[in-house]
């Protein structure tokens, strides 16, 4: 770290939702279904000061040998739907969506998210994401059409006429493209922010240059300060051949923390929430996933099968994929080996993001860590509970980042894009 001015933290609140980052079995485990789950969190993050409040989507139900799985017995509203209602019932804080650019048309993006920046005065952000997933494209007219190379294709073209609508004010939009072929005009004045917001998430070499040439944010998952240093090196990296500086992307990770009065403390309740998030059930799914066999007899508490995955399995449906399941197979292997962990402790070890754990100045002093040493611009945090995990936090956690002189103590414009310190877009050129 050199001499520079500190750099100012970036937090983001991420509604835990349908998943085992959830703890379920807590008693003040709430709905995720119900509106005042929404704005209570919503509402806590910005009594934090927080940049933005964040909502995943899936499109449809996943399912586990043939089953619909366990975490999505209740599914989601529509991201947008939600946040058009909170943006009643907050005044500042952003409000990003997660919308599929695969099975969504550009016109109607547009609409949406111009729709919701008029109705929150300029607080709207669209986290694009894609899919090449014919399990979920069976709900949509043309199904699994779209190759998996495509995909960024289509998202990139998405969002290049997404802002065509968004920057066109009366005039009629002329688009000629691989994917889409459009005339016609947005039936909404110019947004606030002239842009909404784009995020990003991924960690694949083309998300990675799709994010240099087109996000805002990037939404990423490293779990040491060493990859988050490489990572942010690496895509800082690219800007510069699409004409754009470091501050005009932010790198935001996904983290999880535990509090306690004191660090011990804290690391004794990591440990008892990471095993309440991977039970003995989650567990032998997780590693179903990758095996792509049916592993039901599997002791949890035993080591990983001997046999090798069937890597053209279709046992999991609708789930994000590991990667190549042999050369996962292979990688899980050794670090159960080099640790000595049993089956339910290698998955606690390999699907935990970043995490910080420990009283709250330790947890303070990690994050600012992080990002005065460049491994992040700031956090996109997903807490265990639904939906008062956050309260802790900005009770207890904020006061000193802002003691630090590293976190605003209140906001200085109205828009996300101020909060964020990104420019306005010129009409026409991004």
């Amino acid at each position: 770290m050199t001499d520079r001015p500190l750099k100012q933290i970036h937090l983001a609140a991420h509604f835990p939702g349908v998943n085992n980052t959830t703890v379920w079995s807590d008693p003040a485990s709430g709905s995720h279904i119900e509106f005042d789950s929404f704005r209570h969190l919503a509402q806590t993050a910005e009594r934090g000061k927080f940049d933005f409040f964040f909502l995943a989507e899936g499109l449809r139900l996943r399912e586990h040998k043939g089953r619909i799985h366990d975490l999505d017995v209740v599914g989601r509203p529509e991201s947008i739907t939600v946040l058009n209602a909170l943006a009643a019932v907050t005044e500042r804080i952003g409000l990003a969506a997660t919308v599929n650019a695969t099975f969504n048309e550009p016109y109607e993006l547009a609409r949406r998210f111009a729709s919701l920046d008029h109705l929150s005065a300029g607080r709207a952000a669209w986290n694009v994401v894609t899919s090449s997933d014919a399990f979920t494209g069976e709900n949509f007219r043309r199904g699994g059409y779209l190759d998996r190379a495509d995909r960024y294709t289509r998202a990139a073209e998405s969002v290049q006429l997404a802002r065509e609508f968004w920057d066109a004010g009366e005039e009629d939009v002329r688009h000629r493209g691989p994917q889409f072929e459009v005339e016609g005009r947005l039936s909404l004045p110019r947004p606030p922010q002239g842009h909404p917001v784009v995020i990003q998430a991924g960690d694949s070499d083309e998300g990675r240059e799709f994010a240099a040439a087109t996000a805002d944010v990037v939404f990423t998952v490293h779990s040491t300060l060493a990859a988050g240093q490489a990572f942010h090196a690496d895509v800082k990296r690219r800007l510069a051949a699409y004409g754009r500086g470091p501050e005009e992307l932010k790198i935001m990770p996904g983290a999880t923390f535990v509090l306690g009065d004191t660090d011990a403390e804290a690391a004794e309740r990591a440990v008892e929430v990471r095993r309440a998030q991977v039970g003995p059930r989650t567990a032998i799914s997780f590693l179903e996933q990758v095996w792509g066999v049916d592993l039901s007899d599997h002791d949890p508490d035993g080591p990983l099968p001997e046999i090798d995955p069937d890597p053209d399995s279709a046992l999991a449906q609708g789930r994000v994929r590991f990667g190549d399941p042999l050369a996962v197979a292979e990688r899980w292997r050794a670090i159960a080996a080099e640790k000595r962990l049993t089956t339910r402790e290698l998955v606690i070890e390999v699907t935990g993001r970043q995490s910080f754990i420990g009283s709250p100045a330790t947890v303070a002093g990690q994050i600012d860590h992080f990002v005065q040493n460049d491994a992040a611009d700031g956090f996109i945090l997903v807490p265990h509970l639904t939906p008062g995990g956050l309260d802790e936090f900005v009770d207890r956690v904020v006061p000193l980042l802002q003691e630090r002189g590293v976190f605003r103590t209140d906001y200085t414009g109205p828009t996300l894009r101020d909060h964020l310190g990104l420019r306005v877009p010129v009409p026409g050129r991004g």
